[in-house]
């Protein structure tokens, strides 16, 4: 909880000042969860310090909610992309990714449990967005974008939430998926200093490279990106009950020969 509003403050989030009569004062919460990687394991613990926004009202607290996605498509058409090119697919998370995005005039109470400015009756105005904001998604969306803009990307016409950045015969390509962002590069040079550009615009971890996304679990090697599910897949034995089943092969046209140029075509 401490580190949460650690970051809040780094973020420039608020400012305290005196409850106002004309506007509404929304409660927060706090949510706990933890990360996982792509063997289950607790990688992270998370405190989360939430906006309760099913108390806004449309039209006054707010105006537009929605923020694009990346495809599941785009993602595995960038991975294919990745494999044939033969680039080298790295991972970000953004920290507090809704934390960065710009706000209109919007008053919290204080977290629960906190005291801040050592005066109780004090409220929160936001400078910028919170979790569970109905507008938060789409300001942080803004507000990468235009930075991605600035530091020389285009959209690429497959998906709005795909970047493209070419600088002589380098190649940049990113997806973003919310908090999450999958790069990669034919200059891998490129693709560290990314990393490093966006890191100090925003609160980022740098998770290497690409083993776990969006239920995917990828490999890497010189043979190129391979997906597959194994985790979801016990994880669905284990809902049904079907963990100690006696497993069958995969009935195939008899006389069915796969091989590396059949692939290819």
């Amino acid at each position: 909880m401490d580190e949460e509003l650690e970051q809040i403050e780094k973020n420039n989030t608020w400012e305290l000042v005196h409850r106002p009569k004309d506007k509404n004062v929304i409660g927060t919460k706090w949510i706990f969860k933890n990360k996982l990687n792509e063997n289950g394991e607790v990688i992270r613990n998370k405190a989360r310090l939430v906006y309760k926004g099913y108390a806004q009202q449309e039209g006054i607290d707010f105006e537009e909610t929605f923020s694009p996605i990346a495809r599941l498509e785009a993602i595995r058409m960038f991975l294919a992309l990745s494999s044939f090119q033969k680039f080298k697919v790295f991972q970000m998370d953004v920290k507090s990714a809704f934390l960065n995005g710009d706000l209109e005039e919007v008053y919290i109470e204080q977290p629960d449990d906190f005291i801040l400015g050592n005066d109780p009756n004090l409220v929160c105005k936001l400078k910028k967005a919170l979790y569970g904001i109905k507008q938060a998604p789409r300001s942080w969306y803004y507000r990468l974008d235009k930075y991605l803009h600035q530091q020389g990307f285009s959209k690429g016409s497959a998906d709005s939430n795909l970047y493209i950045k070419i600088e002589n015969d380098k190649l940049l390509i990113l997806v973003v998926y919310l908090d999450d962002i999958i790069f990669g590069s034919n200059e891998e040079a490129m693709s560290q200093n990314f990393a490093l550009v966006m890191q100090k615009e925003f609160e980022m971890s740098f998770l290497g490279e690409l083993t776990y996304f969006l239920g995917l679990q990828i490999q890497q090697n010189e043979g190129g990106i391979f997906l597959y599910q194994t985790k979801y897949l016990k994880q669905t034995l284990k809902k049904y009950g079907m963990e100690d089943s006696k497993p069958v092969c995969t009935p195939m046209v008899t006389g069915c020969s796969l091989n590396a140029k059949m692939n290819q075509q």
